[in-house]
């Protein structure tokens, strides 16, 4: 009769937990997160060479060598430009050539025209800082002018130094500002020194 009994009672309790297992869903898993990598930093080279055109406003002064003014002066440059850069990081260091027509007249203190500048030449070494896409850079170099006084067509060797901006607008096109002061002693056994002053833009194409 007891063995009747316990087998009935087993039979109870382990009808529902039979019925609970039969039942059971797993639960599904959790798909992981995607990993997304994070863009690759963008970088800029300015190594390589470069060519291109530009337009200057000069100032011109021509002084004695007792230092009064002879004849003042202000117009227009213009002219093309190539040189090559390597970039070494932070620092970018670059040599260029300028070949340049000039459009000035020298006036004397009375306002009468006694010559002209007709064109100055330089050659220059650039030392800047790799800021990305902008370039901010120092130079310094020798420049040629030639300038037209009375009937005498002269000829002279002096220095420039100066300071630019140029920009990257793609890979290949940059477009730049840049200042120079120009200093001619002596220009060409006249006696008069020539002092100018340049404020110019330009656009250049990279190879």
């Amino acid at each position: 009769m007891r063995h009747a009994v316990f087998t009935g009672a087993l039979a109870v309790l382990l009808t529902p937990m039979a019925a609970f297992a039969g039942g059971y869903v797993a639960p599904e898993p959790v798909a992981a997160a995607p990993v997304v990598a994070a863009p690759a930093p963008v970088t800029y080279d300015w190594s390589g060479f470069y060519g291109g055109v530009q337009l200057e406003y000069g100032d011109v002064t021509a002084d004695t060598a007792a230092g009064v003014e002879a004849a003042t002066g202000d117009g227009a440059l213009y002219g093309l430009f190539g040189g090559y850069r390597y970039d070494l990081g932070n620092v970018v260091v670059g040599a260029e050539l300028d070949l340049n027509l000039a459009d000035i007249d020298l006036d004397d203190p009375t306002g009468a025209t006694i010559g002209s500048l007709d064109s100055v030449h330089r050659l220059g070494a650039e030392v800047g800082y790799d800021a990305g896409p902008a370039l901010l850079y120092g130079t310094v170099g020798v420049a040629q002018a030639t300038a037209t006084l009375g009937a005498a067509d002269l000829q002279d060797n002096g220095y420039f130094y100066g300071a630019g901006i140029d920009y990257l607008v793609t890979d290949q096109i940059t477009v730049g500002a840049e200042v120079l002061q120009h200093e001619f002693d002596d220009f060409d056994g006249t006696g008069l020194d020539i002092s100018a002053t340049t404020f110019g833009i330009n656009a250049a194409f990279r190879f």
